[in-house]
C-alpha cells in the first residue's frame, strides 16, 4: 500500500469495505512495516506498532489521495483519475505510532 507520513502519523487509504478496515473496526491495534532491498545484505526497514483511526470524512480522504499522489510523482499536479473517482468509497487509515523497531542489514557487512 502507498502511504503518507505526516505530523508523526502514517496515513493510507483503503476501500471502506476492505477486510483490513473491518479488522481495524474490531481491533484498532495495528502494525505497519516498510522494507527495502533486493538481497538479504541490503534489507533495511521499519516496523511501526500503534493504534489506527478510521477517518471517513470525504474531504480528508480526497486530501490524502491528492497528497499521496504528489509524493509518488513529485512535480505533477494531477492525481490519477481512478483514485479520485473511488474517493467516495474509501476511508483514511491513520496510524498513530506507539512502538518503532528498525533494522539495517547493510551494517552487517556481509556477515550473515
Amino acid at each position: 500500500m502507498g502511504f503518507l507520513a505526516r505530523d508523526g502519523a502514517i496515513y493510507m487509504t483503503s476501500y471502506g469495505k476492505a477486510q483490513k478496515v473491518l479488522n481495524v473496526r474490531r481491533n484498532p491495534r495495528v502494525a505497519v512495516m516498510v522494507e527495502v532491498g533486493d538481497h538479504y545484505a541490503e534489507f533495511r526497514g521499519v516496523m511501526i506498532r500503534g493504534r489506527c483511526e478510521i477517518i471517513e470524512d470525504p474531504v480528508q480522504v480526497e486530501m490524502v489521495i491528492r497528497e499521496s499522489g504528489r509524493k509518488r510523482r513529485p512535480g505533477e499536479t494531477q492525481v490519477e483519475p481512478g483514485a479520485l473517482a473511488s474517493a467516495s468509497k474509501r476511508v483514511v487509515l491513520k496510524v498513530i505510532p506507539e512502538k518503532i523497531a528498525s533494522w539495517d542489514h547493510r551494517k552487517l557487512g556481509g556477515a550473515y
